[in-house]
């Protein structure tokens, strides 16, 4: 059921067997998986329904590092988090993404894919996509269509692979029905975690919680999960600072570093041979999405990159490529206009824009919006001047770069956050040299010629770097069975707590080539399994029944 934290009695003390922070992919997944064991949750969520100004002004903060955004457009804050401003990617980490590299610093899992392999398989429901398959030989033969074929790579330098796209799953539409209904969870709306109280740093004694209208209340559970996003935890982690200075913990200086998203940029001129000219597998503008380039009831993408054996070779990270083609009106208002259109069809939030804003771009350049229409949605292919390589590349784990707190403070009283996002050389030398072997190959196929751009090593990012990065905040709480090495152990349990888990990419150690949600899915069901263990040793017995106010009509809302 729902509950409008700000109707509550002031003061209010919540009881409960579980008590999950944030309402995005990781909290609702772990929330219904903990209901199907019978297992009492609340989850606490900032937002309503929809987004409102004043919530979201709460993720505001300073970029300190590289020209970077991450607040407005790139998070959401309300009733499932990023979900609602996702694209619905969906692609596994590889096997060696999970390995120790020794020419990466601080690389590897404390467990390897297999581990993670029944779990990746069980979001597939969840996520609402299809068969266990992201190998590109089975989804072409599937889709049985001529604009739909592989590119003839060298199989010892170039590999591809497949992306399933979810609808995609906006988590707090989707799944607000079963949340509303459930028997077990309880989600509080517009409630705000500002401090983690312990008991000598041991074991979660309460959350405290406050509302933007000044409503305040206390949650107690025998277990408590952060589930608010790869700098909201850390945020959340370094301001409860009663009995520890540096903050929940952080007694090794952790929190907060290794900072990591998946830098992106736009790079070289690509001109097909004929015979490739309408293949639609590769390219972002006519794959996303794309029900003609869709089997078994799922739309898919292909992407490419190196082998691992010639990242070792080579001592680069990883990095995935698609080509995206440029088309009449590209880079300009006509185009964002458009492609905002769509965004508004598919649900996904955006700020900063205005109706009005779009359709004078559109009346301003009327050639140019018919030709990107033409170009795009018919699609009229022969309008495509070229196409460029879109590249993402694993982020380098880097303990410097990293989220801090600022002097300044938003409504709640809480510190906002600093972030000082770095990437270091061995990010653009592996855009540089996977780039370059990509294009050799393609040439030597005879499915492209390729004029690429000087190389980024040593110099300045390019204007088609994109600042909001891909929009995947990871590593700033992250898993090692050392607590000198990590935040959270094996199970996403806080180095030095009893009944404190953290959930979400902020604990991934690594960031992989790309798409971090179904991961983040995965290690979401495999944290449900092992906390309904833990509720099986200690079953936390609250006083009466979970937290149902005296007086309903005054507190629940409308569904």
């Amino acid at each position: 059921m729902f509950i409008d934290t700000r109707r509550l009695q002031d003061g209010r003390a919540i009881e409960a067997e579980v008590c999950i922070i944030g309402g995005g992919v990781a909290g609702i997944t772990l929330a219904l998986e903990l209901e199907k064991r019978g297992i009492g949750t609340c989850l606490i969520e900032s937002g309503g329904f929809k987004p409102d100004n004043a919530t979201r002004d709460l993720y505001r903060g300073e970029s300190v590092g590289i020209d970077y955004r991450f607040a407005d457009g790139c998070r959401s804050r309300y009733l499932g988090g990023s979900s609602n401003c996702w694209g619905g990617w969906c692609r596994p980490m590889e096997d060696s993404d999970f390995e120790p590299r020794e020419w990466v610093q601080d690389s590897g899992w404390p467990f390897q894919k297999k581990d993670l392999q029944p779990y990746y398989e069980r979001t597939h429901s969840r996520l609402q996509i299809g068969p266990n398959r992201f190998d590109t030989d089975f989804w072409v033969d599937a889709i049985g269509n001529p604009e739909v074929r592989k590119i003839p790579f060298t199989p010892s330098r170039v590999i591809d692979g497949i992306s399933q796209f979810s609808p995609p799953a906006r988590f707090g539409k989707l799944y607000r029905e079963d949340l509303a209904h459930s028997r077990t969870i309880n989600v509080y709306l517009y409630a705000n975690a500002v401090d983690i109280e312990t008991d000598g740093a041991e074991s979660v004694r309460l959350v405290r919680l406050k509302t933007l209208t000044g409503v305040t209340a206390t949650v107690s559970a025998g277990i408590i999960v952060l589930a608010a996003g790869g700098i909201e935890n850390a945020r959340l982690l370094l301001v409860s600072h009663k009995d520890r200075p540096e903050g929940l913990g952080n007694h090794n200086d952790l929190v907060g570093r290794y900072f990591m998203d998946h830098p992106r940029l736009y790079s070289g001129k690509v001109r097909f041979k004929p015979a490739w000219l309408r293949n639609k597998l590769y390219d972002i503008k006519h794959h996303y999405q794309n029900k003609a380039v869709a089997a078994h009831g799922t739309r898919v993408a292909a992407q490419f990159g190196l082998t691992p054996e010639l990242r070792a070779e080579e001592r680069l990270l990883n990095a995935r490529v698609c080509f995206s083609s440029v088309f009449p009106g590209e880079d300009s208002d006509v185009a964002d206009a458009l492609i905002h259109f769509r965004q508004m069809l598919e649900r996904k939030e955006q700020v900063e824009r205005t109706l009005v804003h779009d359709m004078l771009a559109l009346a301003r350049h009327p050639v140019d919006t018919a030709g990107f229409i033409a170009s795009r949605y018919l699609p009229a292919y022969c309008l495509a001047k070229y196409a460029r390589f879109q590249i993402v590349a694993e982020p380098l784990p880097d303990p410097s770069s990293r989220i801090v707190l600022s002097d300044q403070c938003d409504r709640l009283g809480l510190k906002r956050v600093k972030v000082d996002w770095r990437i270091d050389t061995p990010v653009k030398r592996t855009i540089d040299r996977t780039l370059a072997i990509v294009a050799e190959d393609l040439i030597r196929a005879g499915v492209a010629d390729v004029d690429l751009d000087p190389p980024i090593e040593g110099g300045e990012w390019p204007s088609t770097f994109e600042k909001e990065g891909t929009w995947h905040h990871m590593g700033t709480t992250r898993m090692h069975d050392s607590p000198k090495l990590g935040v959270v152990d094996r199970n996403c349990r806080v180095h030095g707590t009893s009944n404190l888990y953290l959930a979400g990419s902020s604990v991934f150690p690594t960031g992989g080539g790309n798409f971090p949600t179904i991961t983040i899915c995965a290690l979401a069901l495999r944290l449900s399994d092992h906390i309904a263990e833990e509720v099986g040793r200690r079953r936390y017995i609250p006083r009466g029944p979970i937290d149902k106010p005296a007086n309903e009509s005054k507190h629940y809302v409308a569904t």
